[in-house]
Parts: C-alpha cells; sequence; structure tokens
C-alpha cells in the first residue's frame, strides 16, 4: 500500500492537556483511529490495550477461505488516509489487514500498543479510571475509549455431539490454514457471509462440499472487479478522481441502506436485484431451497459474485433437513442420514449484543455496568453511557449497520468524542450523559428501527434484540455526520476533575 496521505488536524491540545492519560481498548479499525487523532492532537500518554497477539480486530482473526468485505475498498478506508493501490472493488481480507497496519505503522501507533493484554475490568475511583488486564496489569487513565468491536465473540451452537467428531472442526474466525483441504469432505454449518465466501471459494476445489442451511439468505450480486494498474495509477495521481469515485461509493451504499428504512415501494428496485439473481438458477429444486421466506434485507443482505454458481457446481450440496446431532464420522440430520467428513467448520456468527462485555466495568457512585444494562444497553448516542464519567465508545450500542461503511460511521463517531474530550481537558471535567436525554434517545432509535424492514421483515436476525426490537440506528453516515456535528452540552453533566 502507499503511505497514508498527512491528515489536516494540527496539534490543537494545551501543554497540560497533553498530560491527559488514555487508555483505549482495542487495536481493530476504530482503536487505531482513535489513537491516530489522539496522536495529531498533541496527546501522547495513550496505551492501546489489545487482547490478541496482533493488532487488527475482524481482519486479523477471519482468515479463512474466500474472506472478503463486502463493503467497496476505497470505501473501506479512513477518508485521510487513502489508498489508490487496492486489487480489487472489494478487499480480501489479507490486504485490508495490511492496509490497517500501514497506516498504523505510517501513525506511529504501533508503539502504543500492548499485546495479549485483554482488559477483565475498569473501575472509576477518585476521579481516574483504573483499567485491568488478565494478567494483573492496571492502567491509569483519565478517559477510557472502548473500542472492542461488536463481531469478535464467536458463538459455537449447541448441537448434540459437537465434541464427538473426529475431523478438524473450528469456527470460522478461527479457522486452521494448516489443513490441506482439497481431498477432504468439508461442511459448513450457517449460510451468513461468512459461510457464503466459504462456499465460493471452496466449490470444486475439494472433495465434497456439505452447506447445513438452516435458513435461506437473500442474495445481492456484485462484480468484484480487478484493479488495472492504470486505474490504481490514475487514483494515485489524481485526488480529485480518487475523491469523486469515494462520493459515487458512498452514495450507492447509502441508497442501499436506506431501503431498510423505506416503504415496499421504495425498497422494489433492490429487492428486484435479489429475485432476479435466484431466478438465475437453474434447478428448480434447489432454488426452491435458496428462497428465503422473509423480506430483502430483513437480514443482513449477503453481497457475493458468485454464491449461487459456487451451490450449482456438482460437488456440492445444500442440505435443508435439520441437524439432528454431530458423531464422529460426521453430521446426522433429522432424516437420519450421515453426512461424512473431514473439515467441519462453523459459521455461526458472533455474539453481537456482548459488545465490550464479560469485562466488568464499574462507575460512580459503584454503579455496574450490568445495572445500567439490564434491561437494554443505555447510551447516548452510542458513544456514552449514564454513571460512566469520561467513559467512551466508539461502535457502541445502537450504532448504525447496514446503511454505511462502518469506516465512516467510527469517523463520524470520533470527531464527536473529541469534542468531549477537547471540554474534558480544557475544563478539567469529568462528563457524563444525563439519563433522561439518553433513554429518550434510545427510545427514538429503537421506534425507527421496529419501524424499518430489520423490524417488520418476517425474520429473525442477529440484528435484534431480547425484545425483537433491531439493535441498530436506521441513520445513513450522511444523516449521522449531521447529528453529531455539534454536541447539546445540556445533555451532559460536568463536574471538576
Amino acid at each position: 500500500m502507499t503511505k497514508a496521505m498527512p491528515s489536516d488536524i494540527r496539534e490543537t491540545a494545551s501543554p497540560r492537556g497533553k498530560d491527559t492519560r488514555f487508555v483505549i481498548i482495542g487495536s481493530g479499525i476504530s482503536g487505531v483511529l482513535m489513537a491516530i487523532k489522539l496522536l495529531e492532537r498533541g496527546y501522547r500518554d495513550i496505551v492501546i490495550l489489545e487482547k490478541a497477539g496482533r493488532m487488527g480486530g475482524t481482519w486479523r482473526d477471519n482468515v479463512y477461505p474466500g474472506v472478503a468485505c463486502d463493503v467497496a475498498a476505497h470505501l473501506y478506508s479512513y477518508s485521510f488516509a487513502r489508498n489508490p493501490w487496492w486489487n480489487s472493488r472489494y478487499a480480501k481480507g489479507a490486504d485490508i489487514w495490511a492496509y490497517y497496519h500501514g497506516v498504523a505503522r505510517h501513525y506511529g501507533v504501533l508503539p502504543l500498543i500492548r499485546y495479549y493484554a485483554e482488559v477483565l475490568s475498569a473501575e472509576f475511583d477518585e476521579g481516574l479510571w483504573q483499567v485491568t488486564t488478565r494478567d494483573g496489569d492496571v492502567f491509569t487513565a483519565d478517559v477510557v475509549i472502548a473500542a472492542a468491536g461488536r463481531l469478535h465473540r464467536p458463538v459455537m451452537p449447541e448441537i448434540e455431539g459437537l465434541d464427538s467428531f473426529a475431523g478438524a472442526l473450528f469456527h470460522t474466525a478461527r479457522w486452521d490454514q494448516t489443513i490441506e483441504l482439497a481431498d477432504k469432505r468439508v461442511g459448513v454449518i450457517g449460510t451468513g457471509s461468512s459461510a457464503t465466501q466459504i462456499v465460493t471459494a471452496l466449490a470444486g476445489k475439494v472433495e465434497r462440499l456439505s452447506l447445513f442451511q438452516r435458513t435461506a439468505q437473500w442474495v445481492f450480486p456484485v462484480k468484484d472487479t480487478p484493479s488495472s494498474w492504470w486505474t490504481k495509477l490514475r487514483f494515485w495521481l489524481s485526488k480529485r478522481r480518487w475523491d469523486d469515485y469515494y462520493r459515487q461509493l458512498r452514495g450507492e451504499t447509502e441508497a442501499r441502506g436506506k431501503a431498510a428504512t423505506s416503504t415496499v415501494e421504495g425498497r422494489a428496485a433492490r429487492d428486484q436485484v435479489c429475485h432476479d439473481a435466484l431466478a438465475g438458477i437453474r434447478d428448480p429444486e434447489l432454488r426452491a431451497k435458496l428462497t428465503p421466506d422473509y423480506d430483502v434485507g430483513c437480514k443482513r443482505l449477503v453481497f457475493s459474485d458468485g454464491y449461487y454458481e459456487a451451490v450449482q457446481h456438482p460437488s456440492v450440496d445444500v442440505v435443508v433437513d435439520p441437524i439432528a446431532r454431530v458423531v464422529r464420522e460426521g453430521v446426522v440430520t433429522e432424516s437420519g442420514k450421515l453426512h461424512e467428513l473431514d473439515v467441519l467448520a462453523l459459521a455461526t456468527g458472533f455474539d453481537a449484543h456482548a459488545y465490550i462485555r464479560p469485562m466488568q466495568v464499574t462507575g460512580e457512585g459503584g454503579v455496574t455496568l450490568d445495572e445500567v444494562w439490564r434491561d437494554l444497553p443505555l447510551s447516548y448516542r452510542s458513544i456514552a453511557i449514564p454513571h460512566m464519567p469520561n467513559f467512551l465508545m466508539i461502535n457502541g450500542p445502537y450504532s448504525p449497520g447496514g446503511t454505511s461503511s462502518v469506516v465512516g460511521i467510527a469517523e463520524a463517531q470520533v470527531d464527536y468524542i473529541l469534542q468531549l474530550i477537547d471540554r474534558i481537558v480544557e475544563q478539567q471535567v469529568q462528563i457524563v450523559p444525563r439519563e433522561e436525554p439518553a433513554r429518550a434517545w434510545l427510545d427514538g432509535i429503537r421506534a425507527k428501527a421496529r419501524d424499518s424492514v430489520w423490524g417488520n421483515g418476517g425474520c429473525q436476525s442477529w440484528y435484534l434484540d431480547k425484545t425483537g426490537t433491531p439493535t441498530l440506528d436506521t441513520s445513513t453516515l450522511s444523516e449521522l455526520q449531521e447529528q453529531l456535528a455539534e454536541v447539546q452540552w445540556d445533555h451532559f453533566v460536568e463536574r471538576p476533575r
């Protein structure tokens, strides 16, 4: 990748402010972004606590065959660190990790990271946060920023006999790259984005591929075109050309995302694309298996450049007979049929509602995060939590999703966080959101989400909480940027530090 372009942000912190201590939890896209912006403002006392042995979050953990981002690469980049050298429209996982690692290195973030430092607790005591890791190390901070993400705790399915399987078994986020798959009978449980990428990558390349499908998915076809050297060169030579392309991609993404909150008529064009793609499956029996019984967009859409072709390959079997149990030899379905396997991959998703838990957070007056979140994960604008002074989140509960690139969302939230930090530093205060505005904001977000296709599309998905309400803000990136442009200070309580 090319060197990241310098940011226009100048150091604005006062000498006193530069002594402010920051702890960032997580070294993925959001954590690295936060560190860069703090460094650019002149802060130096920053530590990033990372539970793994490398930086990178999602793109460090997911290395399965075919792993890629289904958001266009030029949109899945920091706005201040454009990368003209993406190899294709949709970047592969390894290329994404290399990009973010390169940006972190360029901006001096890597020396700030403490590896194998899983955070177990954060306790607010006498105006400061005491952050404790699994090894017993304690870090003192004036401000804590949680950037752990949502999709980092794999969910293992509750299937009888799972531990009895004699072959290789792993979650897709823990893929064993040492296994040679060419002569293997491979089973995949699940049909979300990871599963469809694996099936697309392995069809025709393994002896047999069995896809165990509980719920069919709507697939939006995309064309993953390689980037020619001339295209890369033009993006490198012309910032305007790159900016124009970025705006085009952002407009397309927001238009698709906005369909989730539109009327049925407003969703018609997007829905028709999915129906047309499904109609291209030649075998009517297979087409019936792959036809969802819920509205397009109710679950997160699968974006694919070849999934429907892959499942039509003679070596691929789509199994809709429910799984009864796993035995030594493979998977037994309810009809009694044994599907003999050498490898079983669990594409069963993540605990998207854990957020920063199981970390134990204790705020002012001994109030715990579990108490604040007993009914719902209450926050103010997905960023600040009542009773937790100077404890901030990026991509926290009810952040937008499905309407924009997560990178743009993180940038908008970080810009808002920087306003809060400026206030904390310049006024030497603790800032905590008032509970009433936080509840009013959350009620509004949940009401809009219930009226979206995520809430009324007739499906069960990881978007939904225990009440059946989507846990996502329906705002597009443009709308979010407008909402976060200025802080409503009367929605916060400020106390001297």
